[in-house]
């Protein structure tokens, strides 16, 4: 058995409480919580402490809250979504940093074995035009981004093998032929739901994903910060799943 794995957590929200609740569960060391700007300069030295940080925060603050950990020289597992087109941006700081950074808009097994299946989906389905494509997520009405990371992925899977859509767009926001429309919803008590259906004149399929709670996502976190323990680079579940 390996050594006993330090985490920080950056962002004490739901998953932050989650993530603490299993990692403590796990037997895992749990020595610094950074909830504001205050803590990094109170938590300062537990945090160097820290093998791994595990960050679930906001798009605002989420690129200088990766940043700052790679200054210390800390591994960081990222759920936050909404930041990717600041991608690019962290890549070459982590190249720079020699840093480590794991993303992924969902860090459910489920979901991510899902993501594999909607791949395959689309790619057969890119074969017949009758078919139209249509997507919808629901979360808790805490959730700020809409649609969801995990909706952007599943459906950017799709437009990588389907030349009859070129985006996506919220159905309030009129999407054209081209677009697939994806409705968002927000509701007291769900944790997650994630739908893509094709409908022709004569039938439909769908594809669904549905999390009953947010302990699928809190240990995916916590295995991928295990995992990146003593990685250098930039890794996704992909890598950790061998999907």
């Amino acid at each position: 058995m390996g050594k006993l794995l330090k985490i920080a957590i950056i962002g004490y929200g739901k998953m932050g409480h989650e993530i603490e609740k299993y990692a403590r569960s796990m037997k895992m060391d749990i020595v610094a919580i950074i909830d504001n700007s205050d803590d990094w300069q109170q938590f300062a030295e537990e945090l160097k402490s820290a093998d791994v940080a595990i960050e679930f925060t906001s798009p605002a603050v989420v690129t200088e809250n990766i940043m700052k950990l790679m200054e210390l020289g800390i591994p960081v597992v990222t759920g936050t979504t909404g930041w990717m087109n600041k991608l690019p941006e962290i890549q070459n700081y982590c190249e720079k940093s020699n840093g480590s950074l794991f993303y992924a808009s969902n860090f459910s097994i489920g979901v991510n074995l899902f993501f594999a299946v909607n791949k395959y989906l689309a790619k057969l389905m890119s074969q017949y035009s009758d078919y139209k494509i249509s997507a919808e997520e629901t979360h808790h009405t805490q959730k700020l981004d809409a649609p969801s990371g995990t909706a952007i992925t599943m459906l950017e899977d799709i437009l990588k093998d389907n030349e009859s859509y070129n985006g996506w767009k919220l159905t309030d926001e009129d999407p054209v032929s081209t677009e697939i429309p994806v409705a968002a919803f927000r509701k007291e008590g769900v944790t997650g739901t994630h739908i893509v259906k094709y409908t022709s004149p004569i039938d439909s399929i769908s594809l669904k994903h549905e999390a009953f709670n947010r302990e699928g996502f809190a240990r995916g976190a916590l295995m991928a910060a295990e995992w990146l323990r003593e990685k250098k680079g930039i890794f996704t579940m992909n890598d950790l799943l061998n999907i």
